[in-house]
């Protein structure tokens, strides 16, 4: 057993990761695949407008929010999420999530370790 206290694991400035825009990203990268063969599980936090390009994960992904609010997106519909919600992304969905421009929002992303992302520009 391990036990990972979030304010023990560095911020990693994410910003200009090609997949974002729009404003400052960060991330901690709470267990990855050096911890873990079945999880990657990280929090990713968005200062208001930032958000990421339309992708997709070649694994399923799950969002749980933990703070703020933001927008969660495939093509076709777009829904306003705030903490406490969870968003379930099957694997190979074209989706985009990201803050209001009123609001930093943050979110848990469970995938698995080696899902590959691809970016839609």
């Amino acid at each position: 057993m391990k036990v990972i206290r979030s304010d023990e694991v560095e911020e990693q400035d994410a910003t200009e990761a090609p997949i974002f825009f729009g404003g400052r990203v960060s991330r901690r990268l709470l267990v990855n695949k050096d911890l873990s063969k079945q999880f990657a599980f990280n929090i990713v936090s968005f200062e208001p407008g930032a958000r990421n390009k339309l992708h997709t994960h070649t694994s399923d992904q799950i969002l749980f929010v933990t703070d703020g609010a933001g927008h969660v997106a495939t093509e076709g519909e777009t829904f306003t999420v705030s903490e406490g919600d969870t968003v379930f992304i099957p694997a190979g969905e074209k989706h985009w999530h990201g803050a209001t421009e009123d609001s930093e929002f943050a979110h848990v992303a469970l995938l698995s370790p080696t899902s590959q992302t691809e970016i839609f520009d």
